[in-house]
């Protein structure tokens, strides 16, 4: 029996291997949770865990320099749409994603897969050639962040980090930077700060339209176990994969159980509709695990990577994953 480390954050589609529910078939997992904005950092840059959650965007980068301690699982336990996260203020004329061009944008790191993301939506969508942007780096709205992976980036390409103690968010209410790309809503915002907006005015409306044609249901981070754990034992990334799927698959139970109850266990107004929602837009496959499925999101984020000046090479789908899981 492997004895196994695995570290992941609180969610609902992992907890049943945290708590025991469902297990690895020839492994026991020592499981530790912890958010993300801790966890990367020590996987990047330690690889402490056996098995861990890991970011897409940080796995790809280190994947084509050659310096990745692990090889992933298609489980994609972080899945956000990004046309939310685009800000600017209220007396700008920055009024949408397309008014960024040229201009000084903050993003918390410019390696997070939120980033990558909202980049290729404002390359393919509103045609703005990120180089043409002036970018920030820093703190969101609190504490000191830095990027966690060193940048290798073109000459004449500015990614400037702010100051310790400054925020991004300050900065763009004392105009010093016209937009912000964030992974969250801003402190301020969420407070009410008539100063700042969203430069998507309607985004779940947005995203909807762009799910609609893209099929992409943005994957934020992905499952990654040890490379010498895979090559010692080459079942261990399938078995792997199948418990996570179990995982899954009780965590979207559960949610279609309170959804179908006679009453609301989740304490958020409007739950049913909002579940009524997303079963009409992706059906029964709400939440896809595999590479089959993603092969299309897969590929374009590659190309995201490559573009954005951050894997050293194009990398194919197929390089991503461990060889026993590419059928999935």
């Amino acid at each position: 029996m492997l004895n196994l480390s695995l570290a992941t954050w609180d969610h609902d589609r992992a907890m049943a291997l945290h708590d025991g529910r469902v297990g690895v078939e020839g492994a026991a997992l020592d499981g530790t949770i912890l958010p993300t904005g801790k966890l990367f950092p020590i996987a990047v840059q330690e690889a402490r865990f056996d098995v861990t959650e890991l970011s897409l965007s940080s796995y790809m980068l280190q994947l084509s320099q050659g310096t990745s301690a692990y090889t992933a699982i298609p489980v994609f336990l972080s899945r956000m749409f990004r046309h939310n996260g685009f800000y600017g203020r209220t007396d700008s004329d920055v009024r949408s994603p397309a008014d960024l061009a040229g201009r000084r944008v903050g993003v918390p790191e410019y390696q997070m897969t939120a980033g990558l993301w909202m980049r290729g939506i404002l390359a393919d969508e509103y045609g703005v050639d990120p180089e043409r942007i002036h970018w920030r780096t820093g703190a969101l709205d609190a504490g000191v962040r830095r990027e966690r992976l060193t940048l290798d980036l073109p000459e004449g390409m500015v990614v400037e980090p702010i100051t310790e103690g400054e925020t991004l968010q300050d900065l763009l209410l004392a105009g010093e930077i016209d937009g912000l790309l964030a992974p969250k809503p801003p402190t301020a915002f969420v407070e009410g700060d008539p100063r700042i907006r969203r430069l998507v005015d309607d985004p779940e409306t947005a995203e909807r339209v762009w799910h609609a044609r893209t099929g992409f249901f943005p994957i934020m981070h992905l499952v990654a176990l040890r490379k010498s754990l895979a090559d010692e034992h080459p079942w261990l990334p399938h078995a792997l994969f199948d418990s996570f799927v179990r995982a899954r698959d009780l965590a979207l139970e559960r949610l279609d159980e309170i959804w179908l109850g006679s009453a609301n266990r989740i304490s958020l107004p409007w739950f049913g509709p909002a579940m009524e929602r997303a079963h009409a837009a992706f059906g029964d496959n709400m939440w896809s695990y595999g590479v089959t499925a993603n092969r299309a999101e897969l590929d374009t984020l590659c190309r995201y990577s490559h573009d954005q000046h951050l894997a050293t090479r194009r990398l194919q789908v197929d390089e991503l994953f461990h060889p026993s899981v590419l059928a999935t």
